[in-house]
C-alpha cells in the first residue's frame, strides 16, 4: 500500500495545486481556530479544482453539530478529521471518510483503536513532534497518519522508523505561519516518497 500524504491548512486554489502538482494524495482545510482557519465556501472555492482521486479533508476540533453541518453542506468533505471523542456527537453520512484524532499524552487504549487514525501532538498546529518509537507501536495496530513537527527535512526518518500509513504536514511547508510554500511542499513529498521506496 503506497505512503498517503496529506498536505494541511490550505487556503488558496494556489495552495492547492503546489499540493496536486507535487503528488499528495489529500488537502486539508483548517476549519478550527488557528492562522490558517477557512469558511466552508473558501475551502470548497480552492478546492474546485482538484482533480478525482485527491480526497478532501475538513479538519476541525470540537465542532458543535451546526458547525459541522455548515462544513459538511458547504466544502462537501470526502474525510472528517477531529478528535476521536467529538464522532460521538456528530451526525456523519456513510459517504464521509473517518479520521479520529488521538493525542500524545492522553490516555488511549491501544487494543481499542478503529482501523483508520491520525495520531499528533497534544495541540494542533504547533508543529511538535511526537515520540517516534511510541507512534511505530501504534502505526503497527491499524492505518495511521503521522502529523506533529515533520518537513522535509525529517520526514524520510519519521518514515523509516514509523512506518505509518500516512504523513500529514502543514507548518513544515510553510515559509510563514499560515503561508504555504510550493517548494517546500515538493521538497516535503519528494522526501517522503524517496522513504517509501526503502520500506
Amino acid at each position: 500500500m503506497s505512503l498517503k500524504i496529506k498536505i494541511c491548512g490550505l487556503g488558496s486554489a494556489e495552495d492547492v495545486a503546489a499540493a496536486v502538482d507535487a503528488g499528495a494524495d489529500a488537502i486539508g482545510f483548517v476549519f478550527a481556530e488557528s492562522k490558517r482557519r477557512v469558511t466552508p465556501t473558501q475551502a470548497a472555492i480552492a478546492a474546485s479544482a482538484a482533480p478525482a482521486g485527491i480526497q478532501r479533508v475538513a479538519v476541525m476540533l470540537h465542532p458543535s453539530s451546526d458547525q459541522w453541518l455548515d462544513v459538511l453542506d458547504g466544502f462537501k468533505p470526502d474525510i472528517l478529521q477531529t478528535d476521536h471523542e467529538d464522532f460521538a456527537s456528530l451526525a456523519v453520512p456513510n459517504g464521509v471518510e473517518r479520521w479520529p484524532v488521538f493525542r500524545e499524552g492522553a490516555a488511549l487504549d491501544e487494543a481499542r483503536l478503529p482501523e483508520t487514525f491520525l495520531y499528533e501532538g497534544a495541540k494542533s498546529g504547533r508543529g511538535e513532534t511526537v515520540d517516534w518509537t511510541a507512534a511505530a507501536r501504534l502505526a503497527a495496530r491499524g492505518r495511521m497518519l503521522l502529523a506533529g513537527g515533520l518537513d522535509a527535512d525529517n520526514v524520510a526518518r519519521a518514515v523509516l522508523t514509523v512506518r505509518p500509513y500516512g504523513v500529514d504536514v502543514s507548518s513544515g511547508v510553510e515559509s510563514a505561519p499560515g503561508v504555504k510554500d510550493p517548494a517546500r511542499i515538493h521538497q516535503f513529498v519528494m522526501a517522503a516518497r524517496a522513504a517509501e521506496q526503502r520500506l
